[in-house]
């Protein structure tokens, strides 16, 4: 190899570095090392103004001793002449000497680094294992520069700046990713089928609980509203259907049950939606401005105000007394799909069919944030009963959110499925429900999916009609319910006779997958 190719070499190198370490560090380029050797004999040459060339110019005779010392420049007559020219003599003398360290220390600087660059890459493709691409192009002869990783074998150019104390690349070349942190999720019960309800004529599509938790409300594709004896039910008794509804024309997809009023809401598929006085079981109120189905419904928890979402891609706010319009909250692009109240601002959260989700001022009647991160149609969203948190749900993913200002703070990954409802309790336990007849059990808190579960058609029903539509926990949330597209709502129980001994925490699993890097 030639010198003027080593030059060419170590000058590609130089320039691969320096684009690497501004990168990696905060913009700072890191010295190098020929570059501070040649400002200093630049300085040198422009002070005594001695030329490279006279580098082996022989140097002038030194004083012995008892010789008498040397005149000055102040003296007088020929004298002072001899001795200014003396003066002069030892200033070169000097210059001489700093050209010549410089000259020996560049040469063998040369020498090193080009002894280690071909160490380094040995010639062969498996000699550059563990090595750290930092310049992807070839230099003249073909070569690809590499800098490698380990630290025993530290990049020449930063050997040299460590060696002459003027600075170091090697830290910013060798920057590793911290360790992630494993969190440690709660222990849950398993999940178990405990009875089934059969009553509805068509898909089972809405679920509203009593606020008093003695009964719940299920609409279906039948155009019905059945209200259910919660204990009854469970308990697998007959006799548990205690009301049927009927006033709509088309499938009822959303139901809510006022804890401050006697007062059950509806909404459905003929752009509808109604207020029934369960005291008189009749409807008192219609509500009347969707342009298309209503597929969602919400009631603030402290405002008599209620929320309804649809296909017409507009979610409408709605005073539950005078039955007028307040605000129309558009700007999604797509069905609304799920809508969610808060008593603090955001007081109004919407998911659509579009992929995103947008959190409201319920006093401007504008949007506060859209949250984007979503790639498929968000289905529900379901706010946490005690923190200021919520989740969504899609084909995707499942995420979970900062109420307060829509701050993204976890993916629940796993559950490859349509997402048609969410469920959770003050227990912190997340269930997600799939078209397919899917659920799957998470710890709210970590992500941790501790149970993975598959529906059961009831007989006389396809195996495609193992689809969820709605689910809920009731008010103890002890007690889990799925509507079906088999026509059939079931209850689900916690095993009683489950302990951490025989349902251990799958503790390797979870940090694998912790650890797993992921795309979203």
């Amino acid at each position: 190899m030639s010198s003027s190719l080593a030059d060419m070499i170590l000058g590609n190198r130089k320039r691969t570095c320096d684009l690497y370490s501004a990168e990696t560090t905060s913009g700072a380029l890191p010295p190098f090392l020929p570059t501070q050797k040649l400002k200093v004999a630049i300085k040198v040459n422009q002070e005594y103004n001695v030329p490279r060339a006279s580098a082996s110019a022989p140097p002038p005779s030194t004083q012995h001793e008892g010789e008498a010392p040397p005149a000055t420049a102040d003296d007088g007559g020929p004298l002072g002449a001899a001795a200014a020219a003396a003066a002069a003599g030892k200033s070169k003398k000097d210059a001489t000497d700093t050209l010549n360290i410089l000259n020996s220390l560049r040469r063998e600087e040369e020498e090193r680094e080009l002894q280690q660059y071909r160490g380094s890459n040995g010639g062969s493709r498996a000699a550059s294992g563990g090595a750290l691409v930092a310049y992807k192009g070839s230099s003249t002869s073909g070569t690809r520069v590499t800098s490698t990783r380990n630290a025993a074998a530290v990049p020449p150019g930063a050997a040299a700046a460590a060696a002459a104390g003027i600075g170091t690349a090697s830290s910013a070349l060798a920057l590793k990713r911290a360790p992630a942190k494993v969190p440690t999720p709660a222990w849950h019960a398993p999940w178990k089928l405990h009875s089934v309800v059969a009553g509805h004529l068509g898909w089972v599509r809405a679920i509203g609980f009593d606020p008093a938790n003695e009964w719940f409300v299920t609409g279906s594709a039948d155009r019905t509203i059945k209200v259910w004896d919660l204990a009854k039910c469970a308990a697998g008794a007959e006799g548990g259907l205690r009301l049927t509804l009927t006033g709509h024309i088309s499938a009822v997809r959303a139901l809510a049950v006022s804890n401050r009023h006697p007062y059950l809401f509806s909404a459905a598929e003929d752009k509808t939606v109604k207020c029934w006085d369960l005291e008189q079981n009749k409807v008192i109120r219609h509500y009347h401005g969707h342009l298309s189905g209503v597929y969602s419904l919400a009631l603030h928890p402290t405002l008599d105000i209620l929320v309804t979402g649809g296909r017409d891609s507009v979610a409408r706010v709605w005073d539950m007394r005078t039955k007028m319009q307040v605000h129309v909250l558009g700007g999604h692009t797509n069905t609304v799909g799920a809508v969610a109240t808060n008593s603090v601002d955001p007081q109004i959260i919407t998911g659509s069919y579009d992929s995103t989700i947008k959190l409201w001022d319920i006093v401007a009647g504008k949007s506060m944030a859209t949250l984007t991160n979503h790639k498929k149609a968000v289905r529900d969203l379901k706010v946490h009963p005690k923190e200021l948190s919520f989740v969504s749900g899609a084909q995707d993913n499942l995420k979970k959110w900062q109420v307060r200002d829509g701050k993204f703070l976890k993916n629940l990954s796993g559950h490859n499925a349509v997402i048609n409802s969410l469920a959770v309790n003050e227990d912190n336990v997340l269930v997600s429900c799939g078209d397919n007849g899917s659920l799957r059990f998470w710890d709210y808190q970590t992500g941790y999916c501790f149970q993975k579960l598959e529906t059961i058609v009831q007989p006389g029903s396809l195996d495609c009609e193992a689809g969820i539509y709605a689910s809920a926990f009731d008010m103890s949330g002890t007690r889990f319910l799925t509507c079906e597209a088999d026509k059939s709502i079931k209850i689900w129980k916690e095993d009683a006779e489950a302990t951490e001994e025989t349902h251990p925490v799958d503790m390797e699993g979870w940090k694998q997958e912790c650890l797993a890097h992921k795309r979203w």
